[in-house]
């Protein structure tokens, strides 16, 4: 089989990851990071090409057929074009961008260059949810009333100490950093949203981080189901709980654990789910964890679309979904801010 190449941008911790995934599946033939260092260390671990500019990565190395996007949120789309326009296929790391207008230019790029734009959604892959997944799309539970989402993590002022992460410009959000992929799971399985009604509160990261560290969040979906998001990174001492919890016409079941990884409770018409294997650990940062790690799925699923044209996993217009619903949440609670 041909050995697909790729590059990664931005050696942080989620670029070990995939680092590790791309060295399974393809080939890494560069690496990126602006912290010579960053880059040094990775390249020297994988035997690839370290560069400290993304312009010079595109413009040398003609070979690669992919880059994966592992920058800082609010340079995704700065970077995701670059390669596009440079012609290569792009793997962009979540959330896609951080405002909808540059998901839309980088789709419209993608477009223009007629190459593909990966959005990682990995948390689809978690066993319960694609369990529960199957069975909405087979109409098991019947029509969806309700739900209640619920993200209960720990992120202590160390997590944001010497980082992007908490900067309006580079980091977007709570709701972007931590629990986009949360929030993905509800257009996936419920639907696109209508309407959001938002609180917003910093309560323990005053001068730590530019935004909210907690949320309540009302949505009505275009199908008439209507739903809360309760979320928080103020979860003493680690995190607590990542759940989703679906009232339907025939039945209710909770997926829960930490994140989204045990199905907790079922009661439905007629039906049971037994034996739903266990899933990947949740990605490990030290005294951090954050969602699970099914990039090895990501990766088995683009390789399969470009050698054998199989369906993608998560396309890009997906990708801009989960931004435009997190917008609406964020629009809201200025408006509220204001009133």
């Amino acid at each position: 089989m041909t050995k697909i190449k790729f590059a990664l941008v931005g050696c942080g911790r989620i670029a070990q990851r995939h680092a590790e995934h791309i060295n399974n599946n393809g080939q890494l033939v560069a690496v990126c990071d602006i912290v010579k260092a960053k880059a040094d260390a990775l390249a020297s671990k994988y035997e690839a090409i370290s560069y400290n500019n993304i312009s010079d990565l595109l413009q040398n190395e003609k070979d690669i057929d992919v880059i994966s996007i592992c920058s800082p949120n609010g340079l995704h789309a700065t970077h995701t074009i670059q390669a596009l326009k440079a012609g290569f296929h792009v793997l962009c790391e979540k959330p896609m961008a951080i405002n909808v207008h540059d998901c839309g230019e980088m789709i419209k790029e993608a477009e223009r260059a007629n190459k593909r734009l990966f959005a990682i959604k990995q948390n689809r892959f978690n066993p319960p949810v694609a369990a529960v997944k199957d069975a909405i799309d087979k109409g098991i539970l019947g029509k969806i009333y309700s739900v209640q989402l619920s993200c209960f993590w720990n992120r202590n002022p160390d997590y944001y100490e010497n980082s992007w992460k908490g900067t309006k410009d580079l980091d977007g959000g709570t709701l972007y950093t931590q629990f986009s992929h949360f929030i993905d799971l509800l257009y996936w399985m419920v639907g696109d949203v209508k309407r959001a009604f938002a609180l917003m509160g910093n309560f323990a990261h005053h001068n730590i981080i530019e935004f909210e560290d907690t949320g309540v969040v009302a949505v009505e979906f275009h199908n008439g189901a209507i739903g809360t998001i309760n979320y928080t990174v103020n979860s003493y001492n680690k995190n607590m709980e990542g759940s989703l919890t679906i009232f339907a016409e025939k039945g209710t079941v909770k997926i829960g654990g930490q994140y989204l990884n045990e199905l907790e409770y079922q009661n439905i018409k007629d039906f049971e789910f037994k034996d739903i294997p266990v899933g990947n650990t949740a990605n490990n940062y030290g005294n951090y964890t954050g969602s699970m790690s099914n990039h090895d799925k990501i990766y088995e699923n683009l390789v399969d679309v470009l050698l054998n044209g199989s369906s993608i996993s998560a396309n890009s217009f997906e990708g801009l979904k989960t931004v435009e619903i997190i917008d609406k949440i964020y629009q809201s609670a200025r408006q509220l801010t204001l009133c």
